[in-house]
């Protein structure tokens, strides 16, 4: 027997599983007497189970004693509990099976039993400071056991129900971590939305604003208020709209929003509230009473904490909006950037994860980190509302839609407090939107039921439960919970898949197939700029993405697409998608960041954090204050970004700007964009440099200035969709650098779709001409006439093109899809291996080692071991976890642990459907892409 084996087997004793011993009832602990222990069996598809020890000596007895078996790990022994098990789940069955941890080695940080304690009268959980061998538990104490991943420092990951919860309390059924097990008996109950509207609309004096008594001015935020109800039971309501009319003229934003002067900074919650006012009737937040509400709110977020050099006014901690101090201000502030087309700020949208309580509730106050926290049932709701819209973050969307149906009552009403035992109809109102845009349906109606027991004979409702007095606050939140709307849907219209409009159209369907296969695309995830190269062309990949996203055809491989340019991803050749934009360097490239930052917002991910970079800062950089003297020619002229030398690299700069909410900085180049229009209408191709009239600059340009609501862009549109259909061949394609093009026919449909009424048959034109031009793979030929065989480039080009959907206004939501493993090791043919690597297909390489040729793409995420990257650890294949060397103490396991190794935890981004207001030329089916 080797020694290897023989270590293994005298260590064996050690991962053996330890009985239980005799478990004491439930029954006999108290509040003051013995303690209790919790499992969490919720990951293995159990629930809580509890134990009780009346006399416990260690946490790791009171764990046996309390009727659980435990297994440790052949390497740090029975001390650190690697499974748990209970007779009452699954006939004792210890987890997590071998299958899925061998108990050899320490788990992995994502992946274990991490153990907190509270203390008798302690709300909310501790993480343990001491191993359950050393500690020892006192009368009334309670320990938890939770699978699943936290950090060193127990910030995260804790018990998803309250020590409360599983207190002694004379035998108490074990509680589910989730809630209820289902909602209120209550029978169906329908609110009387007619008599509600006709009574809000009846609070407006001369129907456009709410006074109140005895007052001579507007009640802006009331009006607000009213508004959302209104467009919400009504999307085409006269009233809202008038009201919205009322809001828009420039004296009553000023007075609303702009109290410290016209150019001062703006109050945040009513600039807030005011551009969702303007998305819901059908008005521009950019172009609001005289203001750009969306930049404004851009603007003006808070850049650091409080306690970190100079104080700002109206900030409190880094992320939030100055001057709002509500966590309801926060959460509106973020749902109209969203709905306005807008990304909000990252430090802005986690501010409001930090609002979340123990309890998975959320506070209506704007805490710092650390702070008391006294969750509510109506902030719970609106933030839930703001969070899933934004899109990844699911854990403390999770959290908080248990909280809101624990919280629920008998009657099917929330309280406005936690300690109240009565009804608030706002309170329930903005819970039922929130738990029906989870898909909890049952749970709204109940919600619905009582407050259709609330409704007053005019038709609103009070503040709270029995109070005869009805209010508009509480009517307006209740009319949209009747509606079964909320902020969120109520500005964005439905997702619908792009559909071809009149004329027909290539099959996209084959298109997509051709695209995406990996003989293409290598590994799913990049082009390759020549067969067997290695080396990604990142500019063609990002227009397969852009195709991608257009047609909805294929979600999942667009998902494994954006994940590797944004997580890191590395070609063949150890380049990332950063190694082409050269962001951070002399050579960075306006345009090719511009490109990237406009896939970002397209999908719903951040531009100001993508690829580990901000694109909308790099961006702002770019832009070049004059022109440069040569022998450098990085600048064309003032207000063309750098290294960007062509019409279409400055518009895509432009709408990534534009989108971000960053318009201030995009001025200069917007200015130079539309000083390059030619009196034809047309643009050339490129600038610095002598060119002619080109149609694929021209779309380009038009879809970046379609976005800005000024007279003069609008204008400037118009002419250049004059000059495309004046370009367009009698067999429907246009003329481009490759003769009769189907890039510039694509292009020129997808420019002319921005006033499809006017445009109809010539676009239905250029689609039969791509459909001449589509092979029998789906892909596409480069030119008529020219060399027959299908190009990639121009099949990205033609895909999305044909669908007439403009970049600028490209959405397409990534909500269910998931992340899919990509090798961490090269699968080149004869990579060398170096100090810890190991050679030969698969190896990895080792610090010093070579790479082979065209290997898999590389993805290295935050706390990823280093030998990942830079070979210098495990070797290739299914490596093992890293052990051994210094670092702190892990006190949940209940031993010193030296380095515990730990895989990065990969978030499903849900995505969000980015909204540009839909403006007058434009075809009304294009409102709904």
């Amino acid at each position: 027997m080797s020694a290897a084996l023989l270590t293994f087997g005298a260590s064996a004793v050690f991962v053996t599983g330890t009985t239980s011993a005799a478990a004491d009832p439930i029954e006999g602990c108290t509040a003051t007497t013995g303690a209790v222990v919790a499992v969490d069996f919720g990951p293995f598809g159990g629930k809580v189970e509890r134990g009780c020890d009346t006399t416990p000596t260690t946490g790791y007895e009171l764990l046996r004693d309390a009727g659980f078996t435990t297994e440790g790990t052949v390497h740090d022994g029975p001390a650190f509990i690697c499974r748990i098990g209970n007779s009452s789940f699954n006939s004792g069955t210890r987890y997590p099976t071998p299958d899925k941890e061998a108990c050899v080695l320490t788990p992995q940080a994502t992946a274990y039993w991490s153990y907190w304690i509270a203390s008798p009268g302690q709300k909310n959980w501790t993480y343990s400071p001491l191993g359950a061998m050393a500690r020892t538990p006192k009368d009334g104490d309670v320990d938890a056991w939770v699978f699943g991943g936290t950090d060193i420092g127990g910030t995260s990951g804790k018990p998803t129900f309250s020590p409360d919860d599983v207190r002694a309390a004379g035998g108490s059924p074990s509680p589910d971590p989730t809630g209820p097990t289902g909602p209120p008996t209550v029978p169906p109950g329908t609110v009387d939305l007619p008599a509600a509207t006709r009574w809000l609309t009846g609070q407006l004096t001369d129907g456009e604003r709410v006074v109140d008594e005895g007052a001579t001015t507007a009640n802006h935020f009331l009006t607000t208020e009213a508004v959302y109800a209104l467009a919400g039971a009504d999307p085409k309501s006269a009233t809202a709209r008038k009201a919205a009319d009322f809001l828009a003229t420039p004296a009553q934003t000023d007075a609303y929003a702009y109290p410290a002067g016209k150019d001062g900074i703006p109050d945040a919650t009513a600039a807030a509230r005011l551009a969702l006012v303007a998305e819901a009737t059908g008005r521009d937040p950019r172009a609001f009473g005289g203001h750009d509400l969306l930049g404004d709110l851009v603007t003006y977020v808070c850049p650091r904490d409080i306690g970190d050099g100079e104080t700002i006014d109206g900030c409190l901690t880094k992320g939030d909006f100055r001057t709002t101090g509500q966590s309801d201000a926060q959460a509106l502030a973020v749902i109209a950037l969203l709905n306005g087309g807008v990304t909000p700020p990252a430090d802005a949208v986690n501010r409001l994860t930090g609002l979340q309580c123990e309890d998975g509730g959320f506070t209506g106050v704007l805490i710092r980190s650390g702070g008391w926290c006294d969750s509510d049932a109506g902030s719970t709701g609106l933030i839930t509302l703001a969070l899933k819209r934004a899109g990844g973050h699911d854990a403390a969307v999770a959290k908080a839609r248990a909280y809101l149906r624990k919280s629920q009552l008998a009657t099917g009403a929330w309280p406005s407090a936690p300690y109240l035992t009565t009804g608030a109809p706002a309170a329930t109102a903005w819970a039922a939107q929130a738990l029906r845009a989870l898909g909890d349906a049952p749970y709204a109606d109940a919600g619905l039921f009582w407050l259709s027991k609330q409704q007053l004979p005019p038709g609103g409702f009070g503040f709270e439960e029995g109070e005869t007095d009805a209010r508009v606050f509480a009517t307006a939140p209740a009319v949209l919970a009747a509606a079964k709307s909320d902020l969120v849907t109520l500005t964005t219209p439905p997702a619908v898949p792009p559909t071809i409009p009149p004329g027909g159209g290539p099959d996209a369907k084959k298109g997509t197939a051709y695209l995406t296969d990996k003989a293409r695309l290598i590994q799913g995830r990049y082009y390759e700029n020549a067969p067997g190269s290695g080396f990604a062309d990142y500019g063609l990949t990002i227009d397969g993405a852009y195709a991608l996203a257009a047609t909805g055809q294929d979600n999942a491989t667009l998902r494994n697409v954006v994940d590797f340019l944004d997580k890191g991803g590395k070609d063949g050749k150890g380049r990332g998608v950063h190694d082409w934009t050269l962001i951070g360097t002399q050579h960075a490239g306006g345009g090719s960041i511009g490109k990237t930052a406009v896939l970002a917002e397209a999908v719903g991910r951040d531009p100001r954090a993508f690829g580990g970079q901000d694109l909308i800062a790099a961006l702002a950089k770019a832009v070049c204050p004059a022109p440069s003297t040569a022998p450098d020619r990085s600048c064309a002229a003032k207000g063309a970004y750098t290294n960007a030398p062509s019409v279409f690299s400055q518009s895509l700069g432009i709408i990534a700007q534009v989108r971000a909410g960053d318009g201030a900085a995009a001025a200069e180049p917007i200015a130079y964009l539309e000083s390059l229009q030619e009196s034809s209408g047309a643009w050339p191709s490129l600038i610095g440099t002598a060119s002619g009239a080109e149609v694929d600059s021209t779309a380009m340009a038009a879809m970046a200035l379609d976005l800005l609501p000024d007279a003069k862009a609008q204008a400037a549109v118009d002419k250049a969709l004059a000059w495309l259909a004046t370009q367009q061949k009698d067999d429907g394609g246009f003329p481009g650098a490759s003769g009769n093009s189907v890039n510039s026919a694509a292009l020129a449909i997808q420019g002319m779709s921005l006033d499809t009424p006017k445009y109809a048959a010539q676009i239905g034109k250029a689609r039969m001409f791509l459909v001449t031009q589509q092979n029998t793979d789906g892909g596409f030929n480069v030119a008529k006439g020219g060399q027959l065989g299908s190009d990639v480039r121009a099949s990205t080009q033609a895909v999305g093109g044909a669908t007439g959907i403009s970049f600028a206004t490209l959405t397409r939501s990534l909500e269910g899809t998931t992340p899919e493993p990509i090798p961490s090791t090269s699968t080149g043919t004869g990579g060398t291996g170096g100090t810890g690597g190991t050679g030969g297909t698969g190896g990895t390489t080792g610090s010093g080692g070579t790479n082979g040729t065209s290997g898999t793409p590389v993805i290295i995420t935050p706390g990823e071991s280093p030998s990942a990257s830079n070979g210098t650890g495990s070797a290739g294949g299914n490596s093992a976890v890293v052990t051994g060397g210094s670092g702190g103490g892990l006190a949940s396991t209940g031993v010193q642990v030296g380095a515990l190794a730990g895989a990065a935890a990969v978030l499903t981004l849900a995505g969000w459907r980015l909204v540009v207001m839909a403006r007058t030329r434009r075809d009304p089916a294009e409102e709904d892409r």
